[in-house]
């Protein structure tokens, strides 16, 4: 059983509003170091919503994120992007890449943000596994989806975060790929001790995980 010092993540009476309607309740979740969780729900469960309140990138309406022992939801924006910076790495499902620099130096740039310098081998070796070697150079507009979504896979793995939270991965990739990907970021979590959090629509993805926290949408009460 996880204990408190071993949470990475750690949720309490999360609830977020918009416009007076509930968008995402979740009582309780927590995860480790090294443990690996699919988030799955329909549309409108709120998955997108949780990942951001995790991520710091909104305040939620009431309750409270930890990541690493440290308050994300209670903290000044300034402090979020460093915590974030420092142990998080994030495939967000618009992908985000910088359009006017290639594969490579998208990956250059987030490493040095995360740890103060690049590392060229580290960053080579993920271009290759995700099957981007020969793209490399490209940038962004010049990628089919699915490679734009690779590229933003290694991207977040490139520094080495304690934690890898994904918005629908493999939403864009063949059976193969997305089963390839599922196992690329499990493999890189495992050889790193992070913790990953999936969130998806994919079903492909059940029998990687053992473990799960489904949402259902709010209750939309009168």
């Amino acid at each position: 059983m996880t204990t408190p010092s071993e949470r990475l993540i750690e949720v309490q009476a999360l609830r977020h509003e918009i416009a007076g309607r509930c968008v995402m309740d979740v009582p309780a979740f927590s995860a480790g170091r090294g443990e690996h969780t699919l988030l799955i729900g329909p549309s409108g469960s709120g998955k997108t919503t949780l990942i951001n309140v995790i991520t710091g990138l909104i305040t939620p309406t009431s309750g409270e994120v930890r990541i690493d022992g440290e308050p994300m939801s209670a903290l000044p924006p300034a402090r979020r992007d460093q915590l974030r910076r420092r142990t998080i790495g994030v495939v967000f499902q618009t992908l985000r890449l910088i359009s006017a620099l290639t594969v490579r130096q998208n990956l250059s740039l987030a490493q040095s943000l995360a740890l103060g310098r690049p590392e060229p081998a580290i960053i080579e070796d993920l271009i290759g596994r995700v099957g981007l070697a020969h793209r490399a150079d490209a940038r962004p507009r010049e990628l089919s989806h699915g490679e734009g979504q690779r590229a933003a896979i290694a991207r977040a793995l490139c520094a080495r975060p304690a934690i890898v939270v994904a918005d629908e991965p493999t939403s864009a990739l063949d059976d193969a790929n997305a089963l390839a990907m599922a196992d690329l970021l499990l493999g890189a979590a495992e050889a790193t001790g992070a913790t990953l959090l999936i969130a998806t629509h994919d079903n492909r993805l059940r029998d990687r995980f053992p473990r799960t926290l489904a949402l259902s949408a709010p209750q939309v009460t009168a």
